[in-house]
């Protein structure tokens, strides 16, 4: 089985140094980078399956790769490693595509731990559904495309198009804050307060010209969560 190959981005060279060692230790292939731009460059141009990111980099902000990272390979699964542990932060780089968020300091059995289970979710994320029609329009979970009936063209993020191909593949059926957080956002949704949920709810509704005061297309589901209305297509 061919090794999964981890890019390291950390500016400190001792963390940088020890992640790399416990990471070839547990059978990973690695590459690292000790500022921002050179993170940015491996990360784009090098044949990794994950990255782990710290957010305070020399002559890049994380975050502002991290947005780069999206636009360019969207399915790369990043985990970012920062000392920002407020929930304000957490938020900031769930919201910027981030699959996981570990807080220093962290144990590294802990960190191979969530690196493992993401490899492992990655190949997992249902692809089954291309398109979803609904009342209104069609959304292209492909191109990432929204057209509505009316002649408009509006595009999804990324982590909006996956939160509506998940809901797409369980149309019909209420789906729960605490299941969307861990099989869209890959989290662990025990202790975890945040509303970045809702906030993607809200922006994938105004997309799709759903009226948040009577939803017919993403459904609030009293009690048990958010519910799709339409049908998809593979």
């Amino acid at each position: 089985m061919q090794r999964k190959r981890i890019l390291v981005v950390e500016d400190d060279a001792a963390i940088r140094r020890g992640l790399v060692d416990a990471l070839a230790f547990a059978g990973y292939d690695t590459v690292e980078a000790g500022d921002g731009p050179a993170g940015l460059a491996a990360a784009l141009g090098s044949d990794c399956d994950l990255l782990l990111l710290d957010l305070v980099l020399p002559g890049c902000d994380g975050l502002a790769i991290l947005r780069e990272i999206r636009a360019a390979r969207s399915g790369l699964p990043v985990i970012i490693l920062t000392a920002r542990g407020s929930e304000a932060d957490r938020v900031r780089g769930l919201d910027g595509g981030a699959d996981d968020y570990v807080v220093k300091p962290f144990s590294l059995k802990e960190l191979l731990a969530r690196v493992e289970a993401v490899l492992r979710r990655v190949p997992k994320r249902p692809r089954a559904v291309r398109r979803f029609a609904f009342d209104g329009g069609l959304a292209d979970l492909e191109s990432q495309e929204v057209r509505l009936d009316d002649g408009a063209r509006v595009d999804l993020s990324e982590r909006e198009r996956e939160l509506l191909h998940y809901l797409a593949l369980h149309a019909g059926r209420a789906v729960s804050r605490d299941e969307l957080l861990t099989e869209v956002w890959g989290l662990n949704p025990s202790g975890i307060t945040t509303r970045t949920i809702d906030m993607h709810i809200a922006r994938l509704r105004e997309k799709l010209k759903d009226d948040p005061t009577d939803a017919r297309i993403v459904v609030t589901v009293r009690g048990r969560g958010y519910m799709a209305v339409g049908s998809g297509s593979s």
